[in-house]
């Protein structure tokens, strides 16, 4: 290896380790579309995506959309308010991910969000609401939590 070679490859290294790191994708369940934290902005409530904790997305319909969310009492409310412009956000067919809120740090843990259980917990938007894997104490099913969000948040005027 001569001088010239030797140089460039010492000096190029960390340049190309960086350049790569910056298109890394990250662990996104299949079918997931990337969440580019910071920068997207929840569907419902336009709040910039950035707790990765109770961050969500859905993926459905015949273009197959994506709906991001800050919060799992956004996907409730997108659910309630948007079937009727998007009917296939209720279809037992759409894909629905969830953040498990009990991972910490960088990292984010994808759960199904029907599957997944919901303990009390603050939440960007006041919800409430963190996705949990499995039950804990006072912990509630998805469609408890869809209602009480809705119910809350929605309440008919008196």
């Amino acid at each position: 290896m001569n001088r010239r070679h030797f140089c460039c490859t010492v000096a190029l290294s960390p340049i190309a380790l960086a350049l790569s790191a910056c298109g890394k994708k990250g662990d996104w369940p299949e079918g997931m579309a990337e969440i580019k934290w910071d920068r997207d902005t929840c569907i419902v409530c336009n709040m910039v995506i950035s707790d990765r904790r109770f961050a969500g997305e859905m993926r459905g319909g015949e273009k197959n959309t994506v709906f991001k969310f800050d919060d799992p009492g956004c996907i409730a409310l997108c659910m309630h308010d948007m079937a009727g412009k998007f009917p296939w956000v209720r279809d037992t067919a759409t894909k629905i991910w969830v953040a498990d809120s009990s991972v910490t740090g960088k990292e984010a843990r994808w759960l199904d969000a029907r599957q997944a259980q919901y303990a009390s917990k603050f939440s960007p938007m006041g919800y409430n609401f963190g996705a949990v894997a499995y039950p804990a104490p006072g912990s509630v099913d998805f469609a408890t939590m869809s209602e009480h969000v809705v119910t809350k948040v929605r309440k008919p005027k008196a």
